[in-house]
């Protein structure tokens, strides 16, 4: 058996839901794999072409091996090809990583028929990549809650309204997200977590209602932007100018470098051309993604053996 699958990116934290909300991304990783051989080749195209990373470092062959052995089969014994191409942009802050290693959890899953759920590759996934907001919009889709409880990693769906709009403005470097995790503070006072907490709060609320007020309180978060920012070029030019345009307001896309405004919807245009005008004015050329709510999770597509694996080709 051979199996497809079709993995979304993902936008995390919207400020204040640092480490457990993300949305799903309109932009894909398409992977599919051929079992056979000895041990794991992966064959890149797209904007993974130009990553270069050790094999047992490689995110598609840990999800793969990780879900190999959480359904019972040998990760060493199971060889396999697996083709992938995206259009995600690698260390941008859209869940490249996360989207590559959901693929391959779900790729081992399907073509060894090994019977997982989308909870334990949910599970999975996460023990990777260490925390859950991007792993499980790629999953589930739309936005998402993942909260750790005593039963374990819990993820719920969150209601988005259709008054507002989400808007991406990438520019055309990474951030070393190590880096940008590293930068972080060990501890804050108590004071702010009091801060984070009602702000991740008002980011739900927010996200369902359309309550500009909410929302802006949301994006101005204390956990982890403030020792962030001054790593990406331009950050506070671009989150003024689409403040100005009429976005309730603008943060970091996961670590960045990417920045995720939230705007009416009858304001979006602007605000995407002037974030996108911020950038361009200190000789920086971004890219703008408008992201709905309603983008689709992860798919799976078995195909028997004998048929020649699908094109990976990205539509």
């Amino acid at each position: 058996m051979t199996a497809r699958v079709r993995v979304p990116a993902s936008s995390s934290n919207l400020g204040a839901g640092f480490d457990c909300i993300g949305v799903a991304v309109d932009r894909w990783l398409v992977a599919s794999v051929t079992l056979g051989g000895t041990g794991i080749s992966i064959l890149r195209r797209g904007t993974l072409s130009a990553v270069r990373v050790r094999a047992d470092q490689d995110l598609f062959t840990r999800g793969f091996r990780a879900a190999c052995a959480a359904g019972g089969a040998s990760p060493a014994g199971t060889g396999a090809t697996i083709e992938a191409a995206s259009d995600i942009p690698v260390g941008c802050g859209l869940g490249s990583s996360a989207a590559a290693i959901v693929a391959g959890a779900l790729l081992a899953d399907a073509a060894l028929d090994l019977g997982l759920s989308r909870a334990k590759i949910l599970e999975i996934a996460t023990t990777i990549e260490g925390h859950p907001d991007n792993v499980a919009p790629a999953i589930h889709g739309g936005a998402v809650l993942s909260v750790h409880t005593p039963a374990g990693l819990v993820s719920s769906s969150l209601r988005v309204s259709p008054a507002i709009e989400l808007l991406i403005a990438v520019p055309p470097f990474p951030n070393d997200t190590k880096a940008a995790r590293a930068a972080l503070p060990h501890t804050l006072p108590h004071s702010d977590a009091v801060v984070a907490a009602s702000r991740a709060a008002a980011l739900v609320q927010g996200l369902a209602t359309g309550d500009g007020v909410l929302l802006g309180a949301a994006l101005d978060d204390v956990l982890h932007v403030p020792f962030r920012r001054g790593r990406i070029p331009g950050y506070d030019a671009v989150v003024a100018a689409a403040q100005h345009a009429g976005a309730f307001g603008a943060t970091l896309s996961g670590a960045g470098s990417a920045i995720v405004a939230i705007a009416p919807r009858e304001r979006s245009a602007a605000v995407g051309a002037a974030m996108i005008a911020a950038w361009r004015e200190i000789g920086i050329e971004a890219e703008l993604i408008k992201c709905s709510s309603t983008v689709a999770g992860a798919t799976v597509t078995n195909i028997p053996q004998t048929v020649q694996p699908v094109s990976t080709e990205i539509s």
